[in-house]
């Protein structure tokens, strides 16, 4: 299994810029807050849905 440094360290400071340069020239400047404010809403319901399994597994014990 390739850990997350080894995975990381493939990528240097040139190629990170050039993502994110293409991100920008694809989504636009004004997209960017849209995408994450939904990229974060959707981290947040996955994390209730697990504390809620979590309570319900609990419950069963």
């Amino acid at each position: 299994m390739i850990s997350l440094g080894i995975f990381l360290g493939a990528f240097g400071p040139w190629q990170i810029g050039l993502i994110v340069i293409a991100i920008l020239l694809l989504f636009g400047g004004k997209k960017i807050p849209e995408l994450m404010k939904g990229l974060g809403s959707g981290i947040k319901e996955f994390k209730d849905a697990s504390k809620e399994d979590e309570e319900k597994a609990e419950e069963k014990k």
